[in-house]
């Protein structure tokens, strides 16, 4: 009798371990067809640019908040943001990288692909396009 319950035992760790969890790529067990490719060649001021700052910053430094809620800057436009552009501070501030204060304010960072379409822009001269 203490054969065949050792035997039964045996058996079942031996399906336990065979059917059991097992580790693999992710990458390839749950592929991302048909993901959002983030786009950093072709970013223009009014397709991405535009479109991220007013979802994400003119609630305050748009032109009609920034005196009460945005320190006075105002990012409403392209010719109210050149000089943040210029001197730097929009791209710190995004990056929150200590050199300027960091944005948005009290809250976590931008989307990753959000922040590097700002920065490839900027990168390529920040035109009016």
């Amino acid at each position: 009798m203490k054969i065949f319950k050792l035997k039964n035992f045996v058996i079942l760790i031996v399906i336990a371990f065979s059917t059991g969890c097992y580790y693999d790529k992710a990458n390839l067990v749950y592929p991302t067809s048909g993901s959002v490719v983030c786009d950093t060649i072709n970013v223009t001021y009014a397709t991405q640019v535009v479109a991220i700052v007013n979802a994400q910053c003119n609630s305050c430094h748009g032109a009609a908040t920034a005196s009460s809620l945005g320190a006075g800057i105002v990012l409403s436009s392209y010719s109210s943001m050149k000089p943040y552009i210029t001197n730097g501070s929009l791209l710190n501030s995004i990056l929150q990288n200590g050199k300027a204060s960091p944005m948005p304010k009290n809250s976590a960072k931008l989307a990753s692909c959000s922040i590097n379409q700002i920065q490839a822009w900027i990168h390529k001269g920040a035109l009016n396009n």
